[in-house]
């Protein structure tokens, strides 16, 4: 047996002890949050923000969106690094909340997560398809799926290493794009038959607001959205050698490059492409109206539509791969707390969740449907579902972490008997939790999203109904 510090143990009733092997790095925890973080809103959506804000509101969103961001990984941090388990967040909400609300969250991130797999995997299939137009979708589309099923089934290591490298092209595309953009603005390589490009003229080119403020509130569910992901360091805390030490230089290694990456990548857009051309290229159909193709294709680079749709479809399964890790452990911490059968809970030798990946990755399935009742419907509520899970799961982590502070003190212990604390509290916890609230409520007033989320709303009121009618009366 494996020593506490090299395994995440949990004892079951008749005494058999349950391991899940320490075996990611702190290297790995950074692109797991980096890879779950940049994906197809930014190569693909990034206009749209552009389009709706302006060049600086764009700026200013994304620079919010990661403040806030940072306001509830460093409440994650103070919970993961003195109470790392997997599957934390509904740990973190039973423990620290009460046992209703944290069974609910365990749900409410499996729902999430399990809800996208099929619409990626959907989505990747289409983009080969555009590669290869005499192959079906279907094809490509179970050919992924087992590719990131060999990957989460095989081993926590193995699994860590194949988002590592998945992750790495999307932020070294990322790199490469704001590094030639900046190179064209500053004149040092030709834009679009010119010497130079227009420098930074077209960031107030109409203005510092062009429409005014509201629409950069208005776009703070997207700019939110695009920052989902980084919590999975708190998934993988408890599968991670020496959270004390890693789990905090994560959050800050992963959420500081993220804000650079995001807002790098909008002051590229935005200096060479007006404003409202990058909303229409956001707006229109296929990879070569992504912002990003248009730059590389004004800047010169051959077969740019391409490189991002490889680059996309890496972003696809790069998603898919993270999301059925992350899924699965809730299953997993759920089973592990007797709130689900205990054949959840049960593990390959390389210490994987083998039902809880299967069961997982057969949530996603329904998302092969969207070739038969339209993408764009099933793409835009599942966008909901997504985004209001995230919601719930970062107020989970603040209002965790207010709690725990506070008993933690109340137990008679100090703050330096922390391993890592939360700095500014209570500001921090408060203040996240309360901005996450509001980018919730927003989803309220986008037609688009109402469906999903009042969807939502439902599961989670039978989440609460399920736990106290199954659970609570036992007790």
């Amino acid at each position: 047996m494996q020593s506490p510090d090299q395994s995440n143990q949990h004892t079951v009733a008749d005494g058999q002890t349950i391991v899940l092997k320490r075996s990611m790095t702190k290297r790995h925890l950074i692109m797991l949050s980096l890879g779950g973080a940049i994906g197809t809103g930014l190569f693909l959506s990034s206009g749209e923000v552009i389009a709706q804000a302006g060049p600086i509101g764009a700026v200013i969103a994304y620079i919010i969106g990661g403040l806030i961001a940072y306001m509830v990984m460093l409440c994650l941090g103070e919970l993961a690094v003195n109470q790392p388990v997997t599957g934390s967040f509904g740990a973190f909400a039973a423990k620290n909340i009460g046992p209703g609300t944290g069974y609910m969250v365990s749900w409410m991130y499996w729902l999430g997560w399990s809800a996208t797999l099929g619409t990626e995997f959907t989505a990747a299939a289409m983009l080969m398809q555009e590669w290869f137009p005499t192959t079906s979708i279907w094809l490509w589309t179970l050919v992924f799926i087992v590719a990131v099923l060999i990957s989460n089934l095989t081993s926590t290591r193995f699994f860590a290493e194949s988002e590592f490298w998945l992750s790495f092209v999307k932020v070294a595309t990322v790199l490469v794009f704001i590094l030639l953009g900046l190179t064209a603005i500053f004149g040092l390589i030709p834009f679009h038959g010119h010497e130079t490009a227009p420098l930074f003229s077209n960031l107030t080119a109409h203005g510092w607001l062009p429409n005014g403020l509201f629409p950069i509130f208005a776009t703070m569910l997207i700019v939110n959205f695009a920052f989902n992901g980084t919590e999975m360091i708190g998934i993988a805390a408890g599968e991670t050698e020496n959270p004390e030490k890693n789990v905090p230089k994560a959050i800050h290694a992963a959420v500081w490059r993220l804000m650079i990456f995001f807002v790098g990548t909008i002051i590229v857009i935005s200096s060479l492409l007006p404003y409202q051309d990058a909303g229409l290229a956001a707006h229109g159909e296929g990879i070569s109206n992504s912002p990003f193709v248009s730059v590389f294709n004004l800047i010169g680079i051959p077969y740019a539509e391409d490189i991002m749709r490889f680059v996309i479809i890496t972003a696809l399964l790069s998603t898919a791969n993270s999301g059925l890790y992350a899924a699965s452990r809730m299953m997993w911490a759920l089973s592990i707390q007797k709130q689900l059968p205990r054949v959840f809970s049960k593990l390959t030798k390389s210490g994987t969740p083998v039902v809880a990946i299967f069961v997982t990755m057969i949530g996603g399935l329904p998302g092969l449907l969207s070739e038969q009742f339209g993408a764009d419907v099933i793409f835009k509520n599942l966008l909901g579902v997504a985004a209001f899970t995230m919601v719930i799961v970062w107020m989970s982590i603040c209002w965790s972490q207010f709690n725990f502070r506070r008993k933690w003190l109340a137990s008679g212990k100090t703050l330096a008997d922390l391993k890592f604390k939360t700095p500014w509290y209570p500001v921090v916890p408060i203040l996240g939790f309360i901005t996450c609230t509001a980018t919730g409520l927003s989803m309220a007033a986008d037609p688009e999203m109402l469906s999903g989320f009042i969807g939502c709303l439902v599961f989670m009121a039978a989440c609460y109904a399920t736990y106290y009618w199954l659970y609570h009366q036992k007790n």
